[in-house]
């Protein structure tokens, strides 16, 4: 075979191997305890929940630089790799909304188990983070 068939075989091996993995990850991420919510939104569910919820706390948990560059309307900005991360997400309002995102979806699903950690109650994550708005 030639080696760009390889290629594209190899890459299609890789990319449904991926999505595999994200979908056994997100199966336990975004399993809930009794009376709490954690669900992963695609943009459009997002910006239609956003529509109802107007009450919503929107965490960009992207780097300063990426936050700098553009954020979601109302964004409040701690970045993930803060060390303080934890202290100054647990100010947020642990009973109303949250939709946390960053870039492509991986930060922001580490911050949704942190946020589950601090006994967050409405936890809606950004499938594929802010490339997706």
């Amino acid at each position: 075979m030639k080696p760009m068939l390889w290629f594209v075989i190899i890459l299609i091996i890789v990319i449904a191997g991926w999505h595999w993995f994200e979908g056994q990850q997100d199966k336990t991420l975004f399993k809930t305890a009794e009376g709490k919510i954690c669900v992963n939104l695609h943009a459009a569910e997002a910006k239609a929940f956003l529509k109802v919820h107007p009450e919503t706390q929107v965490l960009d948990v992207r780097s300063d630089a990426e936050f700098r560059g553009g954020a979601l309307p109302g964004a409040i900005h701690v970045s993930i790799g803060d060390a303080e991360f934890d202290h100054k997400v647990s100010m947020l309002n642990k009973a109303k909304p949250v939709l946390v995102y960053c870039a492509g979806g991986m930060r922001s699903r580490q911050a949704v188990g942190r946020l589950k950690a601090l006994e967050f109650v409405n936890i809606q994550h950004l499938h594929r983070g802010y490339n997706s708005w």
